[in-house]
């Protein structure tokens, strides 16, 4: 009777598992609908007004895919459409993301130091999504499906190795929910490897 007990009590708490993660995975798609929701009204409202977004800076324009060193604190973008929190499974902030028009700034939460050398960092998020996603539009300019301005970019900003800043841009609704999930799961992995280094 006792062995049935324990089963029982097993089958209990994992049933209890399941129904959180359901929630969770609820709540996420409930996030990820009024996201899409937003944006879905924001392109109808500015689909006729073309003409007036501006452009942004030629500096800014001109960003290669690579890595570049700074000092100076990311500053979150003064203009976006919306901005998503990405956060471990119990709650914990990791970083912000900032959506524009077709670009994405992402800042890592103050209270962490993700450092480029942690896996899965540059084996999975920088080579296996960003390089692979401009790989494809590096092609796809090259016979001349999308325009050579138009193609994907990213830009990694660090303090030594600390990351401070993600910036990407030509971005559509597709690769935002892809980078969205890589990037949350990215950093969530880096985190568990930093807390259990510490």
């Amino acid at each position: 009777m006792s062995q049935d007990a324990d089963k029982i009590k097993r089958i209990v708490s994992f049933k209890h598992k399941l129904e959180k993660r359901v929630e969770e995975l609820e709540s996420e798609l409930k996030e990820l609908q009024a996201t899409l929701e937003a944006v879905n009204s924001i392109l109808l409202e500015k689909g006729f007004k073309r003409a007036e977004i501006t452009k942004p800076s030629a500096e800014v324009e001109a960003l290669p895919p690579k890595e570049e060193v700074v000092i100076e604190p990311p500053q979150p973008p003064t203009e976006f459409e919306s901005v998503i929190p990405l956060r471990t499974v119990t709650g914990e902030l990791l970083a912000t993301l900032y959506v524009s028009e077709d670009s994405l700034q992402v800042i890592p939460a103050d209270d962490k130091n993700f450092n480029v050398n942690t896996p899965p960092f540059t084996p999975f998020l920088v080579e296996r999504v960003l390089t692979k996603m401009h790989e494809k539009d590096s092609e796809l300019a090259r016979t001349g499906q999308i325009a050579p301005e138009k193609v994907f970019s990213y830009n990694i900003v660090k303090e030594g190795d600390i990351i401070r800043e993600i910036f990407i841009k030509h971005v559509d609704q597709d690769r935002l929910r892809e980078l969205k999930s890589s990037i949350r799961w990215t950093l969530e992995k880096m985190h568990e490897k930093m807390k259990s280094q510490s």
